[in-house]
């Protein structure tokens, strides 16, 4: 489990299981503690056989977070190639 804190939000790889393995996700707490955290899959065109797969790929994906609002929207660095 990989983690970053925002101004108002912290964020961390998870995992979110389904039909047929389990997906790459990010979930957002407030910093506050107050509230369930609210979870974000990512990756949806991939579905990973193990817990651990989704992980990793989730963690590798919250590397390229840079920002959650305060709504708890998660902004991403776009990719310029």
């Amino acid at each position: 489990m990989a983690r970053k804190e925002f101004a108002h939000h912290e964020a961390v790889s998870a995992v979110v299981p389904g039909e047929g393995g389990y997906s790459a996700a990010i979930a957002i707490k407030a910093l506050d503690g107050m509230g369930a955290p609210r979870f974000h899959k990512i990756l949806d065109e991939h579905t990973f056989k193990t817990a651990d797969d989704a992980d990793d790929a989730a963690a590798q994906q919250l590397e390229r977070l840079i920002d959650v609002d305060e709504e708890g929207q998660l902004a991403w660095a776009t990719v310029v190639s």
